[in-house]
């Protein structure tokens, strides 16, 4: 008998009632984490980051979960953090569901982070999971308003000069709370850059 391959599976779709059952509308269920990082006691500049998954065609992917993972204003992840630290309650972990906003956003409503050193930019780390991928993709966010640490991020510069800018939000004029949009194209023209983690 001869073995064959088992064929693969994708990642998703995804139950809302079990990742993100407050934006679906579960509301005797809770989860891991929210679409919105913010707590009375959070400290920093608050932000709203939204945007659209765009599939290879072109088309706006209606059922991919997106988790955001950042520093808080201060350039610190929560395991850095000390009880004595202001932010101690900030998790800065996020989990949004493309499907419950009527544009397929996701949408995060959180802070603005903060560096970590000097050879490291204010950034969102990014991982996007959804039907048709074999596994899950990681990004980065930078902020467009970050001309400066941005030009001198070591990992931005690893990124060819002309590929950089999929990985920058870009800040919409005029709008409170301060907000940034950035748009991940999977494939294309505009491809958005994956990192290998």
């Amino acid at each position: 008998m001869s073995l064959k391959q088992t064929p693969s599976q994708t990642i998703g779709p995804f139950f809302s009632y079990g990742l993100t059952p407050e934006q679906s509308n579960y509301p005797n269920l809770s989860s891991l984490s929210t679409n919105s990082l913010l707590t009375g006691s959070t400290i920093g500049e608050e932000i709203r980051l939204e945007g659209r998954i765009f599939d290879g065609a072109g088309d706006i992917v209606s059922d991919a979960m997106i988790e955001i993972w950042q520093t808080d204003a201060e350039g610190r992840y929560p395991d850095q953090q000390s009880s004595g630290k202001t932010n101690s309650n900030f998790s800065g972990f996020g989990r949004c569901d493309t499907g419950v906003d009527s544009q397929n956003k996701y949408i995060f409503e959180t802070i603005k982070p903060g560096q970590i050193d000097t050879e490291t930019a204010p950034h969102i780390n990014v991982t996007i999971f959804m039907r048709g991928l074999l596994l899950h993709v990681f990004t980065r966010i930078y902020f467009s308003d970050e001309g400066r640490s941005n030009s001198a991020d070591a990992v931005l510069s690893t990124v060819p000069f002309d590929r950089q800018k999929t990985l920058i939000a870009k800040k919409v004029a005029g709008v409170t709370p301060v907000t940034y949009v950035f748009d991940v194209f999977l494939q294309g023209e505009n491809e958005t850059v994956f990192f290998d983690i």
